[in-house]
């Protein structure tokens, strides 16, 4: 089959990794087009891609998507822009026939998230959420204890994300930390963890309730929050969430509790297996912790070659990819109603549905 052609969106922090995967996929996807606002990102990215392909491919420049997706024959499109513009392009592009790859969050809202995926359903596309970690040796490992049921019952997890934003980093994205556009450290840092709590835990959400502040950073949302979920098979997660670690980022790990087992993972990227048992003791742990793959080069860690091959294999297989909009919902749902619960002082009874990061900007 022809190779599918891809378009980015937005060219900003996270771009480079949407390119290195097309590269990394090369034989079924080309990089037809790049847009942003600023055209010197946009052509930056279209330069880093023309010289890992050896300039054997061209790629055309736009500064506004819009004029891109009706001049270019485009199949997909990875949107990579401030969060709070993820729904309107990618509304626009999914009602243009085009399938999309949306980085995280999706939304900020139910309203708008409900919206994508009625959307992708109306027009026939294919919609992705960039939960890359998914993809992670480490959690398909996870993961496939999980559905072999070798946790038993399942106790409770918890997911740490324990970093240093400083000022500079908002002041390089004014939008960060923005009601708006972004949200807070719940929001913005650590919903890939969330989204693998959510996941391992049974996914299904009963009860949140949550606690955050804006300690020591100048912006609008919070820099610490804590969530307790309460799922509906019994089992409780635990979110830790800070951008205030002195002086630098501490860990990012995932750790799982079953009446039959322990894991608990971390690294750079939750790509590390710390602790690895079982009661049935099918592996020996010491082999597990010595056969792993090394840190990625950053924290957005390996998994966006494979989450756009798997996008790939969906257009061409005509199936859902791993990461649906439905999957991407779960997350949002989940922070969203960790702030609600702030406002209210009181446990958020599932299904949330109505609530924004807009709605926070009264407290």
């Amino acid at each position: 089959m022809k190779k599918l052609k891809f378009a980015i969106i937005g060219c900003g922090r996270i771009s480079y990794k949407h390119v290195e995967a097309l590269v990394k996929n090369k034989e079924e996807a080309v990089l037809a087009a790049v847009c942003d606002v600023i055209e010197e990102n946009a052509a930056a990215k279209k330069n880093d891609y023309e010289t890992k392909m050896n300039n054997e491919i061209k790629v055309n420049v736009y500064t506004d998507y819009k004029e891109m997706i009706r001049k270019e024959e485009i199949d997909v499109v990875t949107i990579a822009t401030e969060s709070g513009y993820h729904p309107e392009i990618a509304i626009y592009c999914m009602n243009k026939g085009k399938h999309v790859i949306v980085e995280k969050p999706m939304a900020l809202s139910i309203e708008d998230a409900d919206k994508m995926i009625e959307c992708a359903n109306k027009n026939g596309v294919k919609l992705c959420v960039s939960h890359q970690n998914r993809f992670n040796m480490s959690i398909r490992k996870l993961r496939a204890a999980i559905e072999a049921n070798r946790f038993g019952k399942l106790i409770n997890g918890t997911a740490r994300i324990l970093w240093n934003r400083n000022m500079n980093y908002y002041k390089q994205a004014p939008w960060r930390g923005t009601w708006e556009l972004d949200g807070g450290t719940l929001m913005n840092q650590c919903i890939h963890n969330i989204d693998l709590l959510q996941w391992m835990m049974g996914g299904e959400v009963d009860t949140v309730f949550s606690m955050s502040d804006t300690f020591i950073r100048n912006i609008e949302a919070e820099d610490f929050g804590a969530i307790l979920i309460r799922f509906k098979n019994g089992s409780i997660g635990i979110v830790e969430g800070s951008a205030c670690v002195f002086p630098k980022n501490l860990e990012e790990t995932l750790s799982i509790f079953g009446e039959k087992g322990t894991v608990c993972i971390g690294g750079l990227a939750v790509n590390k297996i710390e602790t690895w048992r079982f009661e049935d003791n099918v592996e020996n742990e010491e082999e597990i912790l010595s056969n792993q793959e090394g840190d990625p080069d950053t924290v957005y860690g390996f998994g966006h070659a494979p989450l756009f091959k798997d996008m790939i294999n969906a257009v061409k297989e005509n199936r859902e990819p791993l990461i649906n909009g439905e999957e991407g919902k779960k997350s949002v749902s989940i922070i969203l109603a960790a702030y609600k619960s702030r406002i209210t002082g009181s446990p958020v009874k599932f299904p949330l549905e109505r609530f924004s990061t807009l709605d926070m900007k009264n407290i």
